[in-house]
């Protein structure tokens, strides 16, 4: 229990940098970081399916953990939206872009890639214990952000793009379907991909 509240937690505030801050890269990778320090000894600091789906996939968790993470950081995000709805009000970040949707969808997954790729390098044996770890995790979603934003809208991360449009969608905004394909699959795909490509590296 103590690790599925640590993970709704993190992801929680992680959802509320996102939309108070507009999706600014640097005060996302910050909030990020810090969550990581703050939760890593206790669930792993995942506050990502993707990232959990590539723990799974590295034998690093159960089925049964991995889906409870999985919703416990869905949970997570729905929370912060309503926080950042409470206070502040308006729609949030991310959201899509006029690209067409694929485009979004790889450059997803792309770096959901990325980001995976440097989660998983900082909770291998080698890195134990590495003072950096949050910060690298931290500066490579901020790296991202600058990056793919302006293609995807910039989640990387289900829970984050999710979360917000299911809540829309249960207090009668709608659901744009488009929105599963874009930061559903495409950052689970990319953190499934990274978990392989890890395996062939350091295995």
């Amino acid at each position: 229990m103590r690790k599925l509240l640590m993970e709704c937690i993190g992801t929680l505030f992680l959802m509320m940098a996102v939309a108070h801050s507009g999706n600014n890269p640097i005060a996302v990778g910050l909030m990020l970081a810090v969550m990581v320090y703050s939760g890593g000894h206790l669930s792993g600091a995942h506050f990502n399916p993707a990232v959990s789906l590539a723990a799974w996939m590295r034998g690093k968790l159960g089925v049964a953990d991995m889906v409870q993470y999985m919703v416990a950081q869905l949970v997570g995000a729905c929370l912060g939206w309503l926080v950042h709805s409470y206070l502040v009000g308006g729609s949030t970040a991310p959201m899509p872009t006029e690209h067409p949707v694929m485009h979004g969808v790889v450059a997803e997954a792309l770096l959901a890639f990325a980001l995976v790729t440097v989660v998983l390098n900082m909770m291998s044996s080698r890195s134990a214990g590495n003072p950096v770890g949050g910060l690298a995790i931290g500066f490579t979603l901020s790296a991202a952000l600058y990056t793919g934003a302006g293609v995807s809208g910039g989640a990387f991360n289900p829970a984050v793009g999710i979360g917000p449009q299911v809540m829309e969608a249960i207090t009668g905004g709608g659901f744009d379907a488009n929105t599963l394909a874009l930061y559903g699959v495409g950052p689970l795909v990319g953190g499934a991909v990274a978990a392989l490509v890890y395996k062939f590296l350091n295995d």
